[in-house]
């Protein structure tokens, strides 16, 4: 069997996520992405790699929301050691459907009307799809026209994984933030932090 990394072919073993081997070769968490089956499967993970750099220039992402991305790569492979029985995975769409879901979160806060519900569709259709595709009921399903298993909970973890890795980042912005306002707000705060009245 072969496997497409990309432009070299490459026994899928040297390169491939195994959850049996996590930790005596951690950078498979890492290099399980790069790892396709087949030209399809290949060529299909691209043009979803085109269409989330697409999303994600549109949404206007941050250099946090790119490093959430970013952080949320091996813990999304992590993830599907909650199911033992898939033994070998390759492929981007977990961290693509991670990507897609900062992007839609990113989307979600802008200024525009229009764009933040655009934001909140692709979250929502995001969860619709990932439930949808029953993770719980098997480690692969088939799909028909595709010469490659899906392995539907690398979805599902792609985007807990990008959506916790964006609350860890911007939990501290968001508590100093809550603190300022209470802190403004606080009748007890010193004179010289309220604003004065008017004489």
């Amino acid at each position: 069997m072969r496997c497409f990394f990309f432009t070299s072919t490459q026994a899928p073993s040297t390169w491939d996520w195994q959850p049996a081997l996590a930790l005596q070769q951690p950078w498979r968490s890492v290099t399980g992405a790069l790892v396709h089956w087949s030209p399809q499967h290949l060529g299909l993970n691209l043009m979803g790699a085109a269409l989330v750099g697409l999303l994600g220039w549109r949404s206007g992402v941050t250099l946090r929301d790119s490093l959430a991305w970013l952080l949320s790569w091996p813990l999304t492979h992590w993830g599907l050691m909650l199911q033992p029985e898939l033994l070998h995975y390759g492929g981007l769409s977990g961290v693509l459907h991670g990507g897609a879901a900062i992007a839609a979160w990113r989307l979600s806060r802008q200024a525009d009307a229009r764009q933040r519900w655009v934001g909140r569709l692709l979250g929502a259709g995001l969860v619709l799809k990932c439930l949808s595709e029953t993770p719980w009921q098997g480690a692969l399903q088939r799909v028909e026209g595709f010469d490659f298993a899906l392995a539907p909970l690398a979805h599902s973890s792609g985007v807990l994984s990008a959506g916790l890795m964006l609350l860890l980042l911007n939990l501290p912005a968001a508590v100093a933030s809550l603190s300022s306002s209470s802190s403004s707000s606080d009748p007890s705060a010193p004179a010289h932090d309220r604003p004065t009245r008017p004489s």
